[in-house]
């Protein structure tokens, strides 16, 4: 079977040990950097590869793109080539972080075109409760050469995201909690508030208990009331640092609300220009 959104931990044992599969394991704390890597040396999933979100799945040298930049493709490729990477395969990536670190390499093999990709529903905590197997031993890389491209169209700046606010021809949602949107906290950057116009849908707001996905008929009915007046390929989807902007992206996909786009910079790079309006409060 092919699963382009979420996968849960019963339908992923189903599928370990298949050639067609690669798990990517994405676990990352942005407090302690190396902390992911080393919780994934110590266990993961069989025959998991790690991602950085700082070193694979960003470019921290990129100035005035936010926290986490969008790496040119050949960074990405090069992380794609050391997983032994194949465009017929069933990539999984998981997290500890409730699919916010998972969902963004999720986003990025879709710009590349890759859409067998899904996000392990419930991450690490799901599988390791379901007392599914685990290892310590690390996968070899693989090398090899591979042409890709990012699809510049589902990628926002600031200048398009700028004209569409002004014209009203795209609808923008916050991923932060409420108190960073509404600008009372900021814990991160040092401008508080959000994007003048933005509508604020918190990303913890797409999960059930356990920390998995709500059903995607409830998904549903929530986002359509919080883009109402707009349709899905109008959304574009922001951040701190566009990263858990995915998060909203991926469950709006498994809603069936297709072909909203991400603002790459979010809002830590939209602050990073001094000129750009702020706004506070709810609305």
């Amino acid at each position: 079977m092919t699963y382009t959104t979420l996968i849960s931990p019963q339908e992923l044992a189903e599928l370990c040990g298949s050639s067609e599969l690669l798990i990517v394991d994405c676990r990352f704390d942005l407090a302690d950097t190396h902390k992911g890597e080393n919780a994934w040396r110590a266990s993961h999933l069989p025959n998991a590869h790690y991602a950085s979100l700082d070193q694979d799945l960003s470019d921290l040298s990129k100035q005035g793109l936010g926290r986490h930049p969008l790496p040119d493709i050949e960074r990405f490729a090069a992380a794609l080539r050391r997983w032994g990477w194949r465009p017929d395969q069933q990539v999984v990536a998981y997290d500890d972080a409730t699919g916010s670190t998972a969902s963004r390499l999720w986003w990025m093999l879709r710009l590349i075109g890759h859409r067998r990709a899904a996000v392990l529903d419930g991450g690490f905590a799901a599988w390791s409760a379901a007392c599914l197997p685990l290892s310590s031993e690390v996968p070899a890389q693989a090398g090899g050469t591979i042409g890709l491209a990012f699809a510049a169209d589902q990628i926002v700046y600031a200048d398009e995201l700028a004209a569409g606010l002004h014209d009203a021809s795209v609808l923008l949602l916050d991923a932060r909690a409420a108190a960073r949107f509404r600008g009372d906290v900021e814990p991160l950057d040092p401008v508080a508030g959000h994007i003048p116009g933005a509508r604020n849908r918190p990303f913890n707001d797409n999960l059930a208990a356990g920390g998995i996905f709500k059903h995607a008929d409830e998904l549903r009915g929530e986002f359509e009331a919080v883009i109402a007046g707009y349709e899905p390929r109008q959304v574009i989807h922001s951040c701190g640092s566009g990263v858990t902007a995915c998060h909203n992206l991926l469950a709006m996909e498994h809603a069936g609300l297709e072909g909203s786009r991400i603002f790459a910079p979010s809002w830590s790079g939209w602050i990073s220009d001094a000129t750009r309006p702020v706004a506070r409060g709810a609305a």
